[in-house]
């Protein structure tokens, strides 16, 4: 039955690849992860010189963008579709591995940092192996960067019809996480550092604007009004206000 869905969630991201990709890899978007993703996972972090794991990698561009901060960190990327994977390649010159995450990686190469930006939400077919995967791949000591849409937010209710109806998902494998949850499935192997619940119209309108169908002159335009709100949102307290989380770990020594 996992084969069934990740085989169903491996054929609807190679479908939607090239449309996900313009929408969510845009200059509005890439501005948009900059401001409100990449600057707290990689706070107070130097990953030069370490070896780096993009999990769920995409073409790259989360991996570019790591670059930019890090230039000296070596990326490779894993993602379930091939297409993905050649492009990682071309985009990077690294390489970059076709590989099912619920179900393990091929070969033992250990990396300092695992990457996952939006990837684990899309493995809830068998979250257990997943988690068991990322284990095997972190060194002890090795640090998790993740961010995955919060399942605590206070319009997950109306998120999971959109999920079920919308072409765009592939609703019976991928769903948002609860943080808490999701923390204690893995609690045995990592440690938490830092966790943070953000997000608001923005989020939406700009970084999901593939989901809202909104042409790029429009979100353009949206983005100018609604980046600086954004960071004035975020300032709320909780997580229920929040549509996403970002979270550090650390790999147990044990």
């Amino acid at each position: 039955m996992t084969e069934d869905l990740s085989a169903r969630q491996k054929a609807h991201y190679e479908r939607i690849h090239d449309l996900y990709s313009s929408h969510y890899y845009d200059a509005d978007s890439m501005a948009y992860r900059h401001l409100f993703i990449y600057q707290y996972l990689f706070a107070g972090l130097d990953l030069n010189g370490k070896e780096v794991a993009d999990l769920a990698s995409g073409a790259g561009i989360n991996s570019l963008a790591l670059l930019h901060y890090f230039p000296q960190a070596r990326m490779t990327g894993f993602d379930i579709s091939a297409k993905a994977c050649a492009d990682y390649r071309k985009n990077l010159g690294r390489p970059a591995f076709e590989a099912d995450l619920t179900k393990g990686v091929v070969g033992d190469q250990k990396f300092d940092v695992a990457m996952i930006i939006g990837g684990l939400h899309h493995c809830v077919a068998d979250l257990t192996g997943t988690i068991c995967t990322v284990v095997d791949l972190v060194k002890p000591g090795g640090l998790v960067l993740m961010m995955e849409p919060n399942a605590d937010y206070f319009l997950e209710g109306v998120r999971k019809v959109w999920y079920r109806t919308d072409s765009y998902f592939e609703g019976s494998t991928e769903h948002a996480l609860s943080y808490v949850a999701l923390y204690e499935m893995a609690r045995r192997s990592f440690v938490e550092i830092n966790v943070k619940y953000l997000g608001g119209p923005g989020y939406f309108l700009v970084l999901n604007s593939m989901i809202f169908r909104l042409p790029h002159w429009l979100k353009r335009f949206i983005a100018r009004l609604l980046l600086p709100c954004e960071k004035l949102f975020n300032l709320l307290p909780g997580k229920r206000p929040f549509p996403y989380f970002v979270a550090r770990w650390q790999r147990r020594y044990d």
